[in-house]
């Protein structure tokens, strides 16, 4: 009964049915965080905004799509989560929060990122996956102190050449993406310590073995003719990686036109003229 009891005054958007929801927020908690993930929030709690000391707020798992305005008064927030929401646009106010460090942003139905958010200037952590972005948006290659960047299960096909100014780039995921191609600007980060381009459309990978700084690469399930190579030391995660030895070029070849063929979509079981001896 109390979860039905929660479920029906949060779909009804009044302060009063709200405050039902988020009644113990009365005060500044002392670890300077509030939680109100999975509340179905459809509006957020106004005076939140007056924990101006606030470092971590989580709302994720909710039914927002706005924030107030009020929220700019939230100067020393540095982890915000607005993941798993309804925005399709990004509130302008959270680019007012120029102390943030970390932005969940995933599983929205955001298609484009503003440009207001360059102004957030110590963000290391961007989580954008999961939304309805064709293109990577510009502005994201002006977060220069940016080290984490999750971007999987959208529709890229390509990635901007100034992402390369990122120097503090650590770690890029674009698993279940609409890359054809291995975005040519990764090959001019030797800074990427990880790199995951799985399930995706990739037919070729080019040598990763200048890439001096790369411990893992994660390229399974793509229709590649090849593996990547790599520098020694170097994880591959994929088709021919450190288990199986990589097939000849013709028999790569003879493999990818295999899969082409497939009736059913399925990537058909490895032939057994690619098979490692004994196997």
């Amino acid at each position: 009964m109390g979860n039905a009891i929660r479920a029906l005054v949060a779909f009804v958007p009044t302060d009063c049915c709200q405050s039902y929801v988020v009644r113990d927020l009365r005060e500044m908690p002392t670890d300077k965080m509030v939680d109100l993930s999975g509340k179905r929030l459809h509006r957020f709690p106004a005076h939140v905004c007056s924990f101006q000391e606030l470092v971590k707020l989580y709302l994720s798992d909710n039914h927002l799509n706005s924030l107030p305005p009020e929220l700019e008064q939230l100067q020393n927030l540095q982890i915000l989560a607005l993941d798993f929401n309804n925005f399709k646009a990004l509130p302008q106010v959270v680019c007012t929060l120029k102390q943030l460090c970390i932005l969940y942003l995933g599983n929205n139905k955001l298609c484009d990122l503003p440009s207001e958010l360059s102004l957030l200037q110590n963000l290391r952590t961007l989580w954008v996956e999961a939304n309805c972005l064709t293109q990577l948006p510009d502005v994201v290659c002006e977060l220069r102190l940016l080290k984490t960047l999750h971007a999987g299960s959208n529709a890229l096909r390509l990635l901007p050449g100034q992402l390369q100014r990122l120097r503090e780039l650590r770690t890029i995921w674009l698993s279940g993406n609409l890359l054809t191609d291995f975005p040519a600007v990764l090959l001019h980060m030797p800074f990427l310590e990880v790199i995951d381009v799985d399930r995706n459309s990739i037919r070729y990978f080019p040598s990763l073995a200048h890439l001096s700084s790369l411990k893992l690469v994660i390229y399974d399930h793509n229709p590649c003719r090849n593996a990547p190579k790599v520098a020694k030391g170097v994880r591959r995660v994929g088709r021919w990686a450190e288990e199986t030895p990589e097939p000849d070029p013709r028999k790569a070849r003879r493999y990818a036109l295999t899969q082409e063929e497939s009736q059913d979509g399925e990537a058909p079981a490895l032939p057994s003229l690619l098979l490692p001896p004994n196997s």
